[in-house]
């Protein structure tokens, strides 16, 4: 069925005059040949790049949440028995690999005039790594597919890093200012219709009783996913851009982290950002409120996975045109909402005990964060994109990344926190760290 839809998808892609009407469309563009932040040769194939940025990046997200750590991940390592230790690790490698080697792998990735080739490698690797995942689950158990588990997750988050530096090159190499945004925008939000249907399907067959096979095809399902995305971003013409002739990417590294001491705007970005984390680390902690007063059932799985594709259905497409217009306002804004959630969610179950067993209660929290976060994570990256041109923006996306993904590995362990205080606790801290964080954003300029 995919493709089928990627052959239609692609044909229509040839035709250029309907693809110029739609992105014209979408982006209310009357200048199709708008090149604000690019040079004229990519601006001419900007409406194709647009689309096809936009299927890649929409399948890889469905990928992402058929194989989501915080919810599928952790689900098939507890039906195959996996040591408990090992799956409280499992979020913050995904994360924090992809991550922390980026300030390296951006010194070879600088080298290169065309970056696109670096994402399709990237994608392939996340593929295998996936399939791997799910071939461990059919055939091993206990601590022998923990460890295996963990072995393909680290190659996973490697790989990813390499997509994450190369994308935003591309990105920023292809698709002027202010259309950035809603490119994301709109990403998100197919990507959420997407999301709301796996859901909806895995609440129809938690009631047939899903099992580890089950689980295993949904891997193997969003593994395929990043081979079919690494095919269509091979198609984006991307045109020589800057390079570097360092070949040294330690050498390279070292180099680049003084920037942080250096530009005051750039680090102060990094430190809002990393307040900005509270939208994302307070997700598992909803689901496991849900888990701690309603019970584990798969039902409640797919429910989850519902309410956050309906969020970024209705959200992703508003805030991708707030960020065009003022990303560091959509950071504000959108960190406000997770950290209010976050107070009146710790006033509701501590202080307003009958609402502990609502049904209703937590896949509601979960719905309005899932929109906090689409607001966070679009306002950010669109930010970190204009803030600079060529390898300075790549400087820019590795260097925050890797102290990101240091911060991701510490703050990981805050799992243990919740053996001294409660979860609802937590989230009560998470989300006073997220107001600093608006007030942080707030203070940044504005680089629209």
């Amino acid at each position: 069925m995919f493709k089928i839809a990627l052959f239609y998808y692609l044909s229509f892609m040839n035709k250029q005059l309907s693809t110029k009407k739609i992105y014209n469309y979408l982006n209310n563009e009357e200048d199709e040949r708008s090149s604000k932040g690019i040079n004229d040769d990519a601006s001419e194939y900007t409406p194709k790049n647009y689309f096809l940025i936009m299927l890649s990046s929409t399948l890889t997200k469905l990928g992402d949440t058929l194989s989501n750590p915080k919810t599928v991940l952790t689900w098939v390592m507890s039906y195959v028995n996996a040591p408990v230790y090992l799956i409280s690790f499992i979020v913050p490698i995904r994360e924090s690999g992809s991550m922390l080697p980026q300030i390296v792998i951006a010194g070879y990735i600088k080298t290169k005039k065309k970056r696109k080739w670096i994402y399709v490698i990237g994608s392939v690797l996340q593929c295998f790594s996936v399939m791997a995942i799910g071939f461990t689950t059919l055939y091993t158990t206990g601590s022998k597919a923990g460890w295996f588990i963990m072995l393909f997750l680290v190659l996973f988050s490697l790989s990813r890093g390499l997509c994450s530096v190369a994308s935003k090159d591309v990105l920023g190499k292809t698709i002027p200012k202010q259309k950035r945004g809603k490119l994301k925008g709109y990403t998100d939000s197919v990507a959420g219709v997407l999301v709301l249907l796996a859901g909806l399907y895995l609440m129809y067959q938690s009631k047939n009783g899903a099992d580890v096979t089950f689980y295993s095809y949904t891997i193997f399902f969003a593994g395929s996913m990043w081979l079919l995305s690494a095919l269509v971003y091979a198609m984006i013409r991307e045109f020589p851009g800057e390079t570097s002739n360092e070949k040294n990417g330690w050498k390279e590294a070292l180099e680049s982290i003084k920037i942080v001491k250096s530009d005051t705007h750039f680090r102060n970005f990094i430190i809002a950002r990393s307040l900005l984390l509270c939208s994302a680390l307070t997700a598992p902690f909803y689901v496991l409120l849900a888990q701690n007063y309603l019970g584990k059932e798969g039902f409640l799985l797919g429910l989850f996975i519902l309410v956050n594709g309906l969020a970024s259905i209705l959200s992703a497409p508003v805030w991708g045109r707030m960020a065009d217009v003022n990303s560091k306002n959509v950071m504000v804004i959108a960190a406000i909402i997770a950290s209010l959630l976050g107070i009146i969610m710790f006033v509701l179950i501590s202080y307003v005990p009958n609402l502990k067993n609502a049904y209703w209660l937590y896949p509601l929290a979960f719905f309005l964060l899932g929109i906090a976060h689409s607001g966070v994570r679009l306002g950010r990256k669109t930010y970190i994109v204009d803030m600079a041109e060529g390898n300075k923006r790549t400087d820019y996306v590795s260097i925050s990344n890797t102290i990101i993904g240091l911060i991701l590995l510490i703050t990981g362990g805050i799992s243990a926190l919740a053996s001294m205080i409660s979860t609802e606790g937590i989230i009560l801290v998470l989300s006073l760290l997220g107001v600093l964080g608006a007030y942080k954003s707030y203070k940044l300029p504005n680089v629209e």
